[in-house]
């Protein structure tokens, strides 16, 4: 039964690159998502607003927008805690373009991330044996500690650094090269150091923190990257 017979006000950024802030009314009840707004918005008043969304409970990622200035995963999002004075503004993620309304174009994400050296490439084939790989060992703890990334891009879109400098790779493409640098089955770890260390990689970073503020499952980019520059420094001193 609803409790509350409030009204939310919601303001969109609606349209392509310039785009305008459209106003909407709809009612503000008890344990409400800013998903849930959205979604209602679209099926009862807006039916051409575009945004995107999945799973609805957190796994996929693909519902992140800009909530009230700051990139979060709307289905994880309770109206009462980003609410101000009833208002929320939503805007899609920063530092992509956009495709129409709440829905960007992740293509550059997904390109640095492959920049970055990403791909794994295993040395063994399907005839070798399973890899043993210690789960208690350094290596595969600071492998752990990064891999939950499901590359949703709130941490790319948190990320000043990546607003004014283009080249920069961004926290989620060198997060996962720190996975791959720490993973004794990769083929080419020093190739992956190489990549993410090259122009517009880990030394770009100012480690502002942001990407590790927003991340919406709590990983550390800003650790992976400092990860990154200790393991470059290492190599260099070895003469690698």
């Amino acid at each position: 039964m609803e409790t509350d017979q409030s009204t939310l006000t919601v303001r969109i950024l609606r349209g392509d690159a310039a785009g305008e802030y459209v106003t909407y009314s709809v009612p503000a009840r008890e344990n409400q998502t800013v998903l849930d707004v959205v979604t209602e918005i679209q099926r009862r008043l807006e039916p051409t607003l575009a945004y995107r969304f999945s799973c609805r409970v957190g796994v996929c990622g693909s519902c992140a927008m800009t909530v009230n200035g700051k990139p979060r995963w709307t289905c994880r999002t309770h109206v009462s805690r980003v609410a101000k004075d009833g208002v929320i503004v939503i805007e899609p993620m920063r530092n992509m373009p956009r495709v129409k309304d709440l829905v960007v174009d992740m293509t550059e994400f997904f390109h640095k991330w492959d920049k970055a050296g990403a791909r794994f490439a295993g040395t063994a084939t399907r005839a070798d044996a399973p890899a043993r790989v210690n789960p208690a060992s350094r290596q595969r703890k600071q492998a752990d500690a990064a891999i939950e990334c499901i590359n949703c891009g709130v941490c790319y879109a948190a990320c000043d650094v990546v607003e004014w400098d283009k080249n920069y790779l961004g926290p989620a493409a060198l997060n996962r090269a720190w996975t791959l640098v720490n993973d004794e089955r990769h083929a080419n770890i020093a190739e992956v150091i190489r990549k993410a260390t090259a122009d517009g990689g880990c030394n770009s970073c100012h480690t502002q923190g942001s990407c590790m503020t927003h991340c919406p499952v709590g990983l550390s980019p800003t650790g992976s990257i400092a990860g990154l520059k200790r393991r470059a420094l290492l190599q260099v001193l070895k003469g690698g």
